[in-house]
């Protein structure tokens, strides 16, 4: 409910006048779909969703609310797997749907400019007509906003090669909690003007601005790629064997892992079993490399598939076909959805130095004997991103409720215990925040806290996000 003295009426007659009745929702399809993301099965039903289609209209909601202390979430597509779009303590929720031109692709200087409700998979079409490459591809890029990856730090399976969001953010149009607007850098390669406000914006999950335009750094394109599955009888062997393909010297654009049973999910999502997963096979890697020269590249593949004869893999798969490689992504991509419609589920998004990947998958299973939970594992082997989705199945609700919790909170030690952290690509969000102590010190959690106050002093901004208490 509204905790602010001022009429409920009188808070929705101030926003038609802004935007409009018909961008003033407040009907309980449109709550509903606003209270939800694709975070286990939480809902959180906002009173009223508001949609902005200019910077100016995020600026006088912005300021209104902070005048009357009313509690906003900015939300995006609504694909994130941490709860950080979720309305937690209801009020109003800031829907970025409509800000969604791309404003201009300059070829000269490799550079794009967009609203933050553009779809990242439309982004990418729209470069590349130009002969330029965004390359952050994260599994939901035909759905999620780019807003909302800047917001998460996103990743994907590309990142591995190219990095992540932060490395393709030059400059942000803001506006703070307070309504005022402002640009957080230069749209620059090189910057070493001042504290670097960009980069603290990114990854914040919309708790200190909203994001209005976007500036990214763009690639040229790359024309050739190949890809090749590879079946593993052991899963943690796996594993092993993806820090080799490095040592050796090779740069895989992509290196992906998934055990059987997150193959066997994606299959049964897709009502596709053309690929075959004998009974004794435990695990897949997907490996891409990509570029410009077919011969370089033919050369590496086979090299990455002679350091994977070292170990005891079944048939390598070649995908020599865009529609066998279309195939095999869109069954990696469909991976995370797939284990989700399985079960009622928690994922975890944990994150190591890649050599440690397989003391983690290791320390995963034996979790799940010791508490009793099920796990469908999958990720981006590459950089150490294990994705661990905790499906419930059979286990009784008192240990789902109660016994869950301490075995997640025995992962995230273990974690950081090998150098890793809580998430590498989901963020932190509603759901994460109570394990921040592991990552983090006390000292450093405060800090968090107070950089939190300056730019939203009075706490409207998206309050109960990643930071715990």
């Amino acid at each position: 409910m509204f905790t602010s003295d001022i009429r409920e009426q009188e808070i929705l007659d101030y926003f038609k006048a802004i935007l409009g009745v018909e961008r003033v929702l407040t009907d309980r399809e449109s709550l509903q779909q606003a209270g939800s993301d694709h975070t286990e099965d939480l809902v959180f039903l906002p009173e009223i969703v508001l949609q902005a289609q200019t910077t100016e209209e995020v600026s006088r909601i912005l300021a209104y609310c902070n005048e009357h202390r009313l509690v906003i979430t900015p939300r995006g597509a609504g694909t994130g797997l941490s709860g950080g779009c979720l309305p937690v303590q209801g009020s109003i929720v800031l829907d970025m749907r409509r800000m969604n031109q791309i404003l201009e692709i300059d070829s000269e200087n490799f550079q794009v400019t967009v609203e933050p409700g553009v779809i990242t998979e439309v982004l990418q079409n729209a470069v590349q007509e130009h002969g330029l490459f965004y390359p952050v591809d994260p599994a939901s890029k035909g759905s999620c906003f780019i807003g909302g990856n800047v917001a998460e730090n996103s990743g994907g399976a590309r990142a591995l090669k190219y990095g992540v969001v932060k490395d393709y953010v030059l400059n942000l149009e803001i506006v703070l909690p307070d309504g005022s607007v402002m640009w957080t850098g230069a749209n620059t390669l090189k910057n070493a003007t001042g504290y670097n406000l960009t980069q603290l914006i990114v990854g914040s999950e919309g708790t200190l601005a909203v994001i209005t335009k976007i500036v990214l750094k763009l690639l040229p394109q790359p024309t050739k790629d190949l890809l090749i599955l590879v079946p593993f009888y052991s899963a943690e062997e796996a594993c092993r064997a993806v820090n080799k393909v490095f040592l050796a010297g090779y740069d895989p654009s992509a290196l992906e892992f998934m055990e059987r049973d997150a193959i066997l999910a994606a299959q049964k999502f897709i009502d596709d079993y053309s690929i075959p997963v004998p009974e004794e096979i435990q695990a897949h890697l997907l490996i891409e490399v990509n570029g410009n020269e077919e011969t370089y590249l033919m050369q590496e593949i086979e090299g990455i598939v002679q350091v994977l004869e070292q170990f005891n893999t079944g048939e390598v798969l070649f995908a020599d076909n865009q529609n066998d490689k279309d195939k095999l992504w869109r069954l990696r991509r469909v991976t995370g959805e797939a284990a989700k419609g399985s079960s009622v589920y928690k994922e975890e998004d944990t994150v190591v130095p890649r050599a440690k990947l397989p003391q983690l998958l290791a320390k995963v299973k034996a979790l799940g004997k010791e508490y009793g939970f099920d796990s469908i594992c999958y990720g981006h082997a590459g950089d150490g991103n294990l994705h661990v989705n905790i499906v419930k199945n059979n286990m009784p609700e008192d240990a789902w409720h109660n016994e869950l919790p301490k075995a997640i909170r025995e992962l995230f030690l273990y974690t950081k215990s090998l150098g890793g952290t809580l998430s590498g690509e989901h963020g932190i969000g509603y759901v994460q925040k109570q394990y921040m102590d592991i990552a983090f010190s006390a000292v450093a959690l405060e800090l968090m806290r107070q950089i939190k106050k300056v730019f939203d002093p009075n706490d409207i901004l998206n309050p109960g996000k990643i930071l715990p208490g």
